[in-house]
């Protein structure tokens, strides 16, 4: 071995396989849960009309006047949730596939993650700042007994979350974020 720093190209690294895999974790996961809200429609817009009517939580004088009765409303946030569902997993499918191409090709990682960034963002957005603080605070969906996503919400919060983190460890990108090299 010389005393020269020599860089070759490896295949993959731990990180970005990882990256990978949990990125398409959570495309699978958004995907379903779109399909589902798609496919059976009902379930979950009886459930977003009662978090935003409120009609569930100890309807203290005090907080009632932020529930949302008109159902075109309600059924417009119901549209509108399933819209960004499908999206998210639009987003996270193309990061996905991104990966697998970049780990192929050995480069284009940081496109990878500049994509699964903004998916798992999104659902963040969708979970943490919808569903935990809109719905969970604001409608009190804390208080409902037969109408509460939290504990739901909180599980997606924490898949993306550590998601995320993983896309953005040092080396799952690769040096640079562009290629994944090692040091000999």
């Amino acid at each position: 071995m010389s005393d020269k720093s020599s860089t070759r190209r490896i295949p993959h690294t731990g990180l970005s396989l990882a990256a990978a895999t949990l990125t398409g974790i959570v495309a699978l996961y958004i995907a379903l849960v779109a399909f589902g809200n798609i496919t059976d429609f009902g379930t979950n817009q009886q459930f977003v009309r009662h978090v935003l009517a409120m009609d569930t939580t100890f309807k203290d004088p005090d907080l009632m006047g932020r529930a949302i009765t008109s159902r075109t409303l309600q059924d417009a946030a119901y549209l509108g949730i399933i819209a960004w569902e499908t999206l998210t997993a639009l987003t996270l499918i193309v990061a996905t596939a991104l990966w697998a191409l970049g780990i192929r090709r050995r480069n284009g990682l940081a496109r990878a993650r500049l994509v699964s960034t903004a998916g798992l963002l999104m659902l963040l957005l969708l979970f943490g700042a919808g569903f935990l603080a809109i719905g969970g605070e604001w409608f009190a969906m804390w208080q409902s007994e037969a109408w509460n996503g939290l504990e739901a919400a909180t599980r997606n919060v924490t898949l993306a979350g550590i998601a995320l983190l993983v896309v953005h460890l040092p080396g799952a990108a690769g040096p640079s974020g562009e290629s994944l090299r090692t040091e000999e």
